[in-house]
């Protein structure tokens, strides 16, 4: 536990208490008056209401629509399956200010539905829905399916032999054996829905407001540091709080599991309803996933002398059409993009490894408490983490401001987590009798680590080496107050661009985005190459 508690008390609670002690202090003093004279104006105590319950209502939504997914994706082998895969998890590393820009194109005026029927859903809560179901499709299908494809499926066959039907057997057997993915899953959705800023912002229009976006606002544009820094506590005590209720749920839940290879799990349709439920998922990939990022290549391509590549060949230059938003070409972007997404993987990976390991061994209370410590990243304002990294680790011996290395830190703090919560229900369903028979065979536990849970848990360390790069390829809160001028990330080049009035500008960021959804989806389909190859060793 020692290399992660060090990383998130470093880089994680130092840099938030200084942001937030500067916010609540005045001539050396708290004012803890403020809270209570924050917290009881009206127009806060909505933005606490539509933060809470939209969150609730995605997060919901999400496990309707996904669930079935995860379920193909676990036990279906079809042609395509490696692609479509690496398709659905494309959403999950856009901007969301690129999604709701997509969104808006289909939902908002003179998109597809008002074209098609005369229907506009921008400025409503069910157009943040789906976003939020587009964004967060892909943290359910693969949390829950990892897990899903190594679960025996004889066990559930056995119960249907000794009478019980098909719901009951599944009910009864593969249900409680899912619960900790499930759990792991619905809780990376409901923080990441109840910090959202760029669906809200686009989407929502001035209706509303989630606490994610009035922390930004109450800082960048009122400048009002009390206030940002009450909200901020506000949002790290709910986290809290429904981390706490999470960590207890899940661990009374928690059982060892027999694992098998997903290969003997995975196996062709049968049956008209098999085949209903394979055309169902994905007629909803096409309809959910592929129709926004289609808008997003069509709008790439279409220039003012019509269809063409003129966007893209507009990258390759400084101050393109008179534009100053650039010290760099933007095409540069793709490869500061990748360069800091590997680092902050190998870090997330290191990290996340070890605090998995630890809390596999449940050494009571400490350890239990550090497990719901390490999902605060992911509901902590980003604003607030980026604002902190510029006070705080500008002096000797930490002065990283003018260091590469500090965007790869701010990306990982947030793929840690999804590093622990994947590799955490694998690590915890494996038999300690196999690690006691290798103790007592002679070997020691690093020995048994790597003979026993090693091999049982490739898969989902590939699959958390997956999401940590995929939302550090896409994490912008943060990354954008420190992303140094002439090195910027895809994200935040395409921000650069959508704050800039002009076509030019709006085309060249449909072409960047375009450019971040392909370097995605071939990064995750060499992955799935990887997990799919039983033939090689990790």
């Amino acid at each position: 536990m020692a290399v992660p508690v060090a990383f998130f008390a470093l880089f994680f609670a130092y840099p938030v208490t200084a942001i937030v002690g500067r916010g609540l202090k005045a001539e050396g003093a708290w004012q803890f008056g403020r809270i209570g004279e924050v917290l009881s104006r009206p127009d806060i105590l909505d933005v606490l209401w539509f933060t809470t319950w939209q969150a609730l209502a995605s997060t919901a939504l999400t496990l309707l629509i996904a669930l079935p997914g995860a379920y193909v994706f676990a036990r279906f082998d079809f042609p395509g399956k490696q692609v479509l895969r690496a398709v659905v998890t494309v959403p999950f590393v856009l901007p969301t200010v690129v999604v709701g820009t997509a969104f808006l194109a289909l939902l908002g005026r003179g998109g597809l539905l008002d074209e098609l029927w005369g229907v506009r859903l921008d400025t409503t809560v069910w157009a943040i829905l789906l976003a939020h179901v587009f964004f967060n499709y892909a943290v359910v299908v693969r949390t829950v399916g990892g897990l899903w494809s190594q679960l025996d499926p004889r066990q559930e066959e056995a119960a249907r032999v000794l009478g019980a039907g098909r719901f009951a057997a599944f009910g009864r057997v593969t249900l409680p054996a899912l619960a900790p993915a499930v759990a792991a899953a619905a809780l990376m959705v409901f923080l990441f829905t109840f910090t959202s800023f760029g669906v809200v912002q686009i989407l929502g229009g001035p209706a509303y407001s989630t606490l994610e976006v009035e922390i930004y606002r109450q800082t960048a544009q009122l400048l009002d540091l009390p206030t940002a820094a009450v909200l901020t506590l506000v949002q790290f005590a709910a986290v809290g709080g429904i981390l706490a209720v999470h960590a207890a749920t899940v661990r009374r839940r928690e059982r060892a599991l027999k694992l098998v290879d997903p290969a003997q799990t995975s196996r062709r349709p049968r049956g008209a309803g098999q085949w209903a439920l394979l055309g169902g998922v994905l007629l909803t990939a096409l309809l959910l996933i592929l129709l926004p990022l289609g808008v997003l290549v069509e709008r790439s391509l279409d220039g003012p002398g019509g269809y063409g590549f003129g966007y893209y060949e507009a990258l390759q230059s400084v101050g393109a059409g008179g534009s100053s938003t650039f010290l760099v070409p933007p095409l540069e972007a793709v490869g500061n993009s990748l360069r800091y997404a590997l680092v902050a993987t190998l870090i997330a990976l290191v990290i996340g490894g070890l605090a998995a390991a630890a809390l596999t061994r449940r050494a009571g209370r400490l350890v239990r408490g550090f497990d719901a410590l390490l999902m605060l990243p992911l509901g902590v304002s980003a604003v607030t983490v980026g604002f902190g990294f510029l006070i705080t680790l500008d002096k000797p011996p930490l002065d990283l401001r003018t260091s590469w290395i500090l965007v790869p830190l701010a990306q990982a703090l947030v793929g840690v987590p999804f590093v622990v919560r994947t590799m955490l229900p694998v690590l915890r369903a494996v038999d300690d009798r196999l690690r006691e028979a290798a103790a007592v065979l002679g070997a020691s536990p690093l020995r048994a680590w790597r003979e026993v849970d090693l091999p049982l848990v490739r898969r989902a360390v590939l699959v958390a080496a997956g999401f940590a790069f995929a939302v550090s390829l896409g994490e912008f809160g943060a990354t954008v107050f420190i992303a140094r001028p002439d090195n910027p990330t895809l994200p935040v080049a395409v921000a650069r661009l959508l704050g800039r009035s002009g076509e030019l500008n709006y085309g060249q960021a449909m072409a960047l985005s375009t450019i971040l959804m392909l370097v995605c989806a071939v990064s995750l389909l060499l992955l799935e190459r990887i997990r799919t190859d039983r033939s090689g060793e990790f």
